[in-house]
């Protein structure tokens, strides 16, 4: 790993919405925690293989509780809605800080294309 894929700095705003993300190359991310929540690195959004990814929905107003260090190469975010199992690498806040804007516009069509919201966890009725 190269200085310049380990942030220099990670910072949860006062409001926990956002984690900002910054790079000795002077790149600084502003991750929105939604974002975050429902692109997590972790098995139970992304699945065990492919064609298993989750769509998770209801998360808009999600917020980060934790960020924990997780050995020299990644942190450990937990959310208010109890989700904690997604280890996010130096190298995938990069990739979300750089494309997360289309990888949500995606995730935003998967909700719309399944009945689903942002706003609610289940699918109308």
């Amino acid at each position: 790993m190269t200085n310049q894929t380990r942030p220099t700095e990670l910072r949860v705003s006062r409001d926990r919405r956002t984690l900002t993300v910054s790079f000795a190359d002077g790149a600084q991310f502003a991750l929105p925690a939604e974002m975050m929540r429902v692109l997590s690195p972790s098995a139970e959004v992304q699945g065990h293989g492919p064609g298993q990814k989750v769509t998770v929905p209801g998360k808009r107003n999600v917020a980060i509780l934790t960020v924990t260090p997780t050995g020299n190469y990644a942190v450990r975010i937990g959310f208010d809605d109890m989700h904690d199992s997604g280890i996010f690498t130096w190298a995938y806040l990069r990739t979300l800080g750089e494309t997360g804007a289309d990888l949500f516009a995606a995730y935003e069509q998967e909700l719309a294309d399944k009945g689903m919201s942002r706003d609610h966890a289940e699918r109308p009725r």
